[in-house]
């Protein structure tokens, strides 16, 4: 095909397009609705990711060590979970920041201070406050501490508790909870996509029935099949382009008037500070999928209007 060709099939796919309107209009209109909801399954992603984020970050183990535990063997303990590669981060909590933050906690208990204050001595020792990348990761982590605790047995053991069996209930509930909400999600993506496919398909095949007197008569006078399909695939990029033109503008003014509420109740994301962000990523996606769309629903709609069986009925 030469570069004469080409420019006769955009020409008449321009043309067609606009030849066309009402059924033009109704194809944009249904990758619009595609694309929206594909635009908005991107926003819900990313506030899914953040809220999941906001409960990781709440699920931690904490080492308690025993009072007699110097700073070097803390440190020591301390460098080698900093090792780890499940570990994202380690913070230490000395003996006075320990007593400092009891105080606080009980600050309106007046028979639990005055006990502390009899104490004379600080009660609490040191301790380390494990964050791990995933919630899974904490039983290794804790087996780890375990084995620490095993070599500590021949000699002097510094290790007073780990509490990851305290809160191995709740982080157990956690990854069920993600995991599920993994499943769920990738689920609604297959289940929307299609339907959306579905959809397009059958709107950008009504268009062409449209022209299938056309196809026929181009069909029969010897026209080849890429010079038949060629303006028909033009006008789905068309209108895949307009369609991801207007979600683009549609998200804007959307994500304004939603970013402040979604920022209060879905874990501090702001989806107009994401969108703003993240534009050159999400128009690049949108428009893709929407000329994929517009192209490939074009391709297979234009196959039977082509197709030999077709022109003998």
């Amino acid at each position: 095909m030469n570069l004469t060709d080409i420019k006769r099939i955009f020409r008449s796919g321009f043309l067609g397009f606009w030849r066309n309107g009402f059924v033009s209009l109704a194809s944009v209109l249904v990758i619009t609705i595609t694309l929206f909801v594909a635009g908005s399954l991107i926003f819900f992603n990313a506030i899914m990711d953040a809220s999941l984020e906001q409960i990781q970050n709440k699920v931690d183990i904490d080492v308690y060590f025993l009072t007699t535990a110097t700073e070097d063997e803390i440190s020591s303990v301390e460098l080698s979970l900093k090792a780890l590669p499940e570990v994202v981060s380690v913070m230490y909590i000395s003996r006075d920041e320990a007593l400092q933050q009891f105080r606080e906690r009980h600050a309106d208990d007046f028979l639990t201070l005055q006990a502390l204050e009899e104490l004379g001595d600080n009660p609490l020792g040191a301790s380390l406050n494990v964050r791990a990348k995933d919630p899974s990761h904490y039983e290794s982590i804790a087996r780890f501490l375990e084995d620490q605790q095993a070599l500590e047995a021949g000699g002097t053991q510094i290790i007073d508790k780990i509490n990851y069996y305290q809160n191995k209930p709740a982080i157990d509930k956690l990854s069920k909870v993600i995991a599920s909400v993994e499943v769920l999600g990738a689920a609604v993506v297959i289940i929307l996509a299609l339907i959306t496919i579905v959809i397009t398909f059958n709107t950008v095949r009504l268009a062409i029935y449209t022209s299938r007197e056309e196809i026929s008569v181009m069909r029969l006078v010897g026209a080849s099949n890429r010079y038949i399909r060629g303006p028909f695939l033009v006008e789905g990029g068309m209108s895949g382009v307009f369609s991801a033109i207007l979600v683009i503008i549609m998200f804007y003014p959307l994500t304004f008037w939603l970013g402040g509420e979604t920022s209060l109740f879905f874990g501090g994301i702001n989806v107009f500070d994401y969108y703003i962000g993240n534009f050159g990523k999400i128009f690049g996606i949108i428009f893709s999928l929407g000329i994929l769309l517009g192209v490939v629903s074009s391709f297979f709609a234009v196959r039977r209007y082509i197709s030999k069986k077709y022109l003998k009925l």
